[in-house]
This record gives structure tokens, C-alpha cells and sequence, in this order.
């Protein structure tokens, strides 16, 4: 089958490897939609963590069911997507009913290979239906999980301020399900067109350019002096992520979803007057899946608005660098099979 690997940051190869033999409670996939996510685009520069190489890359996969074993609600020729995260199921995170981070924890495409290639076999307990959705809304399905996971974890109330730190695709994805959430929710980015589609496709009440000299007076002026009661990280930008404790309300919750390699500093002072709560959010479960996929079907999300970029699987080698400058406005590439 074609498979393409990273073999070191800032190389791609194409080979041709066997197709995978099925094993017991595994089933097989045949890739259709491979969706390019920040941790690709992260382990093609070099900066992601918990990265080794060579590695096949892609975790945002749609695809048709081929073969199975163990997966007797599914049927052979339907279209599927499934959970990356490959728990242990053993651990004292997974008895505590969060598989999302597992101690022993293999993500597909980041710590084991995954779906640059024809075929890919996953355990057949990750399986999700298609629903009726295409395979490119299936192939976001997962970023999505994602922000809706951090949104849950933040334990969103209807009528909050929810600060969304981060207008790309994890960003958007997290506005989206606070919006859902009923939140009043606020974009803080420093790209104007990014800003400009999260009020346009979005619906998204608030814009705000984070280079702006009075970031903290537009926060205040939006939130009637209370500053947001949310805000939550999307950048992985260690400047961002320490400085967003002086957009935090009294009493707010700081989610970090974007993930990065530096250390956290805060002003103790400022962060204890809050009595600020700090959490960090890691993947998604499948409650999160399924809110997505049903919100999907519902229409509160339309996913196709992320795709700006669309190439054929023989394009990637040639096209991936391009999807790193921010001049040309990717926000989701999209590889077909």
C-alpha cells in the first residue's frame, strides 16, 4: 500500500509497505480523508513533544470499514471514523473514566504510526459510525472533539464570557461547542482574517487582536467590567498561554488546550486574588465524539467551513511546507486517498 512517513523534521517519503493483517478485536480501514492538524504540522517543524521519528503521521481519518473483528455493530463497506487514543484501559486514569489520558497512552499518528497510508488497522473498540456524515465532516470530527472536550472541562454555563485564545483550527472548533454551550464567546487572536471568519462563518459575537495596546479595556467593555469567567488556551504559544491570567474574571476557570514545550509562569499574586482554577484538557473521550457527531447531524456545526485546502495524497510531499506559512491562509487541509 502507499504510505507516506516523516522520516525527520522537514522530510516526507513515499514508500510502498504490506497492507496490515487483521487482528483479534481489530478492524481495518480503508482511508478516504486524512485531515492535517497542528501536531503534524508541529512534528514536520520539530517543535512537537512526545515525538519520535520516523513516524507516520495523521490522526484526523475518515474511512470505509474493509475488515473487522470485534466490531459486530459495525458493517463491512460503511463509512467510519474512530477515537486516536489508544488507552490501556489499566491504569489509574482509565479506572477513573479518563481514557484521554491514559498513563500508557498511544496516540495514532504521534506515538504510534498513523493513517498517511491506504490501509490502517485500529482497535476495533475506537470504531465510531459515520452517521450519514461525508467522509470530509468525519475526518473533523476528531479536532472538534477536542475544543468540545475543553469546553466540557471548563464546565461552561449558558450566558458566560468564554475567552477562546487561538483562531485556529482547535480554537475555532473550541468557540463553536462554547457557543453550543450558550456562551457569550470572545476570539483573541493577532490574525485579522482569522478574526474576521470567526465573526462571519462563526457567528461569533467578539473579535478581538490580541496586538492591540488595550486588549484588557476591550475584555472589560465586552464583559461589563467583569473580564471573561472562561478563558481558554488554543495556541500552545508560551507567551499567550502566561499572560492570559490578566484576562481572567474573579473566580474564572484558565483551560489549556494548546499545548507547548516551556514552562508555566504566572504572577502568584494575581492568579491567588482569583482564586483562579487551572486546568489542562488532553484529547477527548467518546462522550465528546458523540456530542460533535451530533451536533454535526443537528446543523450547529457546519465542518466543512474549516476547509480551505484540498490535495490528493500524492500532492502532500510537495505541498505540506506551504500549509506552514500563514500567508496562505490554511486554517484545514484536507488530503484525499
Amino acid at each position: 500500500m502507499k504510505t507516506l512517513t516523516c522520516t525527520t523534521p522537514g522530510t516526507f517519503e513515499y514508500s510502498k509497505t504490506e497492507k496490515p493483517e487483521l487482528r483479534k478485536d481489530h478492524s481495518i480501514i480503508k482511508i478516504k480523508r486524512i485531515g492535517i492538524c497542528g501536531t503534524d504540522l508541529h512534528a514536520f517543524e520539530g517543535t512537537q513533544p512526545f515525538f519520535n521519528y520516523p513516524r507516520i503521521l495523521g490522526h484526523e481519518l475518515s474511512g470505509e470499514l474493509v475488515e473487522a473483528d470485534g466490531a459486530d455493530d459495525f458493517k463491512i463497506g460503511e463509512a467510519v471514523t474512530f477515537i486516536p487514543y489508544f488507552n490501556c484501559g489499566e491504569c489509574i486514569a482509565c479506572r477513573m473514566n479518563k481514557p484521554n489520558c491514559c498513563v500508557k497512552m498511544q496516540v495514532c499518528g504521534v506515538h504510534v504510526d498513523g493513517g498517511m497510508r491506504e490501509y490502517l488497522q485500529v482497535p476495533s473498540k475506537t470504531l465510531l459510525h459515520g452517521e450519514g456524515l461525508s467522509f470530509d465532516e468525519l475526518a473533523l470530527v476528531e479536532p472538534l472533539a477536542i475544543g468540545a472536550h475543553g469546553v466540557r472541562r471548563a464546565d461552561v454555563q449558558p450566558g458566560e464570557f468564554v475567552l477562546v485564545i487561538g483562531a485556529g483550527p482547535i480554537g475555532l472548533g473550541t468557540m463553536e461547542f462554547a457557543r453550543i454551550a450558550g456562551a457569550n464567546v470572545i476570539a483573541l487572536d493577532i490574525n485579522e482574517d482569522r478574526l474576521a471568519f470567526c465573526k462571519e462563518k462563526l457567528n461569533v459575537a467578539h473579535a478581538v487582536n490580541a496586538l492591540s495596546n488595550d486588549v484588557t479595556q476591550q475584555l472589560s467593555e465586552i464583559t461589563n467590567g467583569d473580564m471573561p469567567t472562561v478563558v481558554i488556551d488554543a495556541t500552545g504559544n508560551q507567551k499567550a498561554i502566561n499572560n492570559a491570567i490578566n484576562y481572567m474574571a474573579h473566580g474564572a476557570r484558565f483551560v489549556l488546550i494548546g499545548l507547548q514545550k516551556g514552562d508555566l509562569i504566572f504572577n502568584h499574586p494575581e492568579f491567588h486574588k482569583r482564586e483562579s482554577t487551572l486546568m489542562s484538557s488532553r484529547n477527548a473521550t467518546t462522550e465528546d465524539f458523540e456530542h460533535v457527531i451530533k451536533s454535526m447531524k443537528a446543523g450547529l456545526v457546519n465542518p466543512t467551513n474549516y476547509i480551505t485546502h484540498q490535495v490528493n495524497f500524492e500532492e502532500v510531499k510537495d505541498e505540506f511546507e506551504s500549509w506552514l506559512d500563514p500567508k496562505n491562509g490554511v486554517i484545514k487541509a484536507m488530503v484525499r486517498m
